[in-house]
């Protein structure tokens, strides 16, 4: 999987939603957070969302919908100015949660300084094209994750 370039200067705007919240996450929901991200996705996400909760502003945003979580975005968080790890639980894909937190993490690295965005190890290429111009960078697979330790 190849990583992708974002223009943080070329974003689409956020579009409100009234299905759904879509704010930053707050430091004493860290342990509920992280253990929600292992049940729907894996450990190693959690911990790269455990280190979006030691940032200032923490750069974990997250979607809620009838007061229950589902769905999350971080950047800053294995490496400086990356997008991600991000997931929505898969009984609320569908329902326009990924991209309204892809945008609202997005735009929130622009306000912190950036221009442009890394996407890492994408999935779904064609989403991330289609809704914010993300261009792939050639040679970058397997990026920064090569030679990483994985738990047997």
């Amino acid at each position: 999987m190849s990583d992708m370039l974002v223009a943080l200067y070329a974003l689409p705007e956020e579009e409100p939603s009234p299905k759904m919240v879509i704010r930053r996450a707050l430091a004493p929901e860290k342990t509920t957070v992280l253990e929600w991200i292992r049940k729907h996705f894996s450990q190693g996400w959690a911990d790269e969302c455990d280190v979006a909760f030691s940032r200032e502003p923490i750069s974990c945003y997250l979607a809620i919908q009838n007061d229950e979580l589902i769905g999350f975005a971080c950047y800053d968080a294995t490496m400086k100015n990356f997008f991600g790890p991000t997931g929505v639980q898969e009984t609320s894909r569908g329902l326009g949660a990924g991209k309204a937190l892809l945008l609202r993490a997005l735009h929130g690295m622009k306000e912190s300084g950036y221009g442009y965005a890394i996407i890492g190890g994408v999935g779904p290429a064609d989403f991330y094209e289609k809704t914010v111009g993300a261009t792939s960078i050639k040679h970058s697979s397997p990026g920064i994750y090569k030679g990483m330790l994985k738990t047997k």
